[in-house]
């Protein structure tokens, strides 16, 4: 009797647990839906002339008594603490993941930083710090912790923006800069929460400009990537680089190290990227990317050679050819064998789009994703030993 019970609830758990999994749905793995207040977002007006207080200048008879004896230097760097880090946010995340084979399940736990963009709610951060969280709780400067949504994530450029259902007295959005005319060797001022230390600063300046970093989940780089030597560490990603007037610049992201703490290597993504992104993650939940319909390509010393395309796609409307199935026939004795080969020859060569030369696959795929869907370009291939030039409307990525 006992093992009768015995196996009847072993049967009664592994079906629970089926049910369980099929019937599980991540609150963030859609989007969610946008309300009319969220489709015209705009950056926080602020005036990019105007110095922050406690400036450079050295004077010391405006300033607080408790500020007199400081440098010129560290009022700056008391200014943009004081001014940003009620801006920053600490995020914490937790995971589940599903052990099919012994039908059990396992919680793991993150964190990292974010910005407040808005007096709506919404948090800028990494898409790697939320990538596949299952709750996201958002903690204010105050040590007030909200659960935080997902709006929309773009795994292309990590970037994500979440939205929080906070007080707007609560809310204090960061000011906006641009990254348009950044110099190597300006001072720079990072904010985050490494190893769960909130809101910390560090300062540093700008290494390098122009850098590019391998993107984690798609073929490709993103480029404009400020190089800084700010300490960075586990748990600043998502949060603000800093001009020395407070203003937003960049969103730190990753640093380059062999122990995976800080070497004086970090790197951030430029505000005009992020000024460009966000409007379309809080619209749409996404990016809108343009797509050629050109599903593979074997790249040769002259361009890129067309291996497939997606059947009814864009290239393949507008007459891009790419290899020829032929099929053909050996015979054996009275039996007739029929075999199919592609034919690369009557592939189209691609050697430019828009004028510009395509050498390798990141060349074509950076080119296609700075457009938008609906445009179209032109496509120079060389086919039969000429250059022919083909336009091209391109379709919306899927």
């Amino acid at each position: 009797m006992k093992k009768k019970t015995l196996i009847l609830c072993t049967v009664s758990a592994f079906f629970g647990a089926l049910l369980a999994i099929f019937l599980y749905d991540p609150p963030q793995t859609e989007p969610q839906s946008n309300a009319q207040d969220l489709r015209t977002w705009k950056p926080p007006e602020v005036d990019l002339e105007s110095p922050i207080p406690l400036g450079t200048s050295g004077a010391t008879s405006d300033l607080p008594p408790e500020y007199a004896d400081l440098t010129p230097e560290e009022r700056v760097n008391v200014a943009v603490y004081e001014s940003v880090n009620r801006s920053v946010v600490n995020i914490n995340t937790r995971s589940v993941q599903t052990d099919f084979f012994f039908m059990r399940e396992s919680t793991s736990e993150g964190e990292g930083s974010g910005t407040v963009i808005d007096r709506v709610g919404h948090v800028l951060t990494n898409f790697h710090v939320v990538d596949g969280a299952r709750d996201i709780q958002v903690t204010l400067f105050n040590g007030k912790t909200f659960e935080a949504q997902l709006v929309g994530g773009d795994a292309a450029t990590d970037m994500a923006v979440l939205k929080i259902d906070a007080p707007t007295d609560c809310l204090f959005p960061a000011a906006f800069g641009t990254s348009t005319g950044l110099r190597v060797g300006q001072r720079v001022l990072a904010i985050g929460n490494p190893f769960g230390l909130e809101r910390t600063l560090s300062t540093g300046i700008i290494s390098s400009l122009n850098r590019t970093l391998p993107r984690r989940h798609r073929r490709g780089t993103i480029k404009s990537i400020i190089q800084i030597d700010c300490a960075i560490n586990p748990g600043n990603s998502g949060g603000p680089l800093l001009d020395s007037h407070g203003r937003l610049i960049g969103m730190n992201t990753a640093i380059a190290s062999p122990t995976g703490a800080s070497a004086g290597v970090g790197f951030a993504i430029p505000v005009n990227t992020i000024l460009r992104i966000v409007p379309q993650l809080i619209e749409n939940g996404r990016i809108l990317r343009a797509d050629m319909g050109i599903t593979q390509v074997l790249q040769t010393e002259q361009g890129l050679l067309i291996a497939a395309l997606t059947p009814g796609g864009a290239a393949q409307q507008a007459g891009l050819n790419g290899p020829k199935l032929v099929i053909q026939e050996k015979r054996q004795g009275r039996v007739v064998y029929q075999y199919r080969t592609l034919d690369r020859a009557a592939a189209d060569l691609i050697v430019a789009v828009d004028d510009e030369p395509i050498r390798s696959v990141d060349d074509l795929m950076n080119l296609v994703e700075s457009r938008k869907p609906g445009d179209e370009v032109v496509v120079t291939v060389i086919r039969d030993g000429k250059q022919t030039q083909v336009p091209v409307t391109l379709d919306e990525e899927q």
